[in-house]
């Protein structure tokens, strides 16, 4: 699926003032509230918006330290690895990856030895076999969805109607 004009402009104009009422917004984008209403629910039911919250740094709550550890896991013990992970409130995000890992992890830590042990943790499962851990020094590009958004085709061949 994918999203026209209005729903795209909807969307950057919501990222760029998270908290925005509708109203607003639909002045903003010269539409009605009720438009703005039914877009939004939409694209919620969708899961193209996922949720309201404030974004939450990590840094901003005591964790400077972000790494990318990469996993290793031992043929068939893939689940029990997941489940080894998520207990493990540093580590903010798991994929399944191709290639010579099995797992990319984003890791925040509070300092490097504090790293040191959540990657000791991380190895204490029987799951897991090696890791290799790369530490960020700095973001060169932020997450950003805005890019995107602006320049998706407003509808997708898929998505247009069949002519019979």
């Amino acid at each position: 699926m994918s999203i026209d004009d209005l729903d795209s402009r909807l969307l950057v104009t919501m990222r760029a003032n998270p908290r925005i009422g509708l109203t607003e917004l639909a002045r903003l984008l010269r539409v009605a509230r009720g438009t703005v209403q039914a877009r939004v629910e939409k694209l919620t039911n969708r899961g193209v918006i996922v949720d309201f919250g404030p974004t939450v740094t990590p840094e901003g709550v005591g964790y400077p330290i972000l790494a990318f550890v990469s996993l290793q896991i031992a043929q068939g013990r893939l689940a029990e690895a997941v489940e080894a992970l998520r207990p493990v409130p540093e580590i903010l995000e798991v994929y399944g990856t191709s290639g010579q890992a099995d797992l990319l992890c984003r890791v925040v830590a509070r300092s490097t030895p504090d790293l040191q042990e959540i990657i000791a943790r991380i190895l204490a499962s029987p799951a897991v076999q090696r890791t290799d851990t790369t530490i960020a020094l700095s973001v060169q590009v932020p997450y950003r969805i805005e890019p995107l958004l602006r320049s998706a085709p407003s509808t997708a061949p898929h998505d247009r109607p069949q002519n019979d």
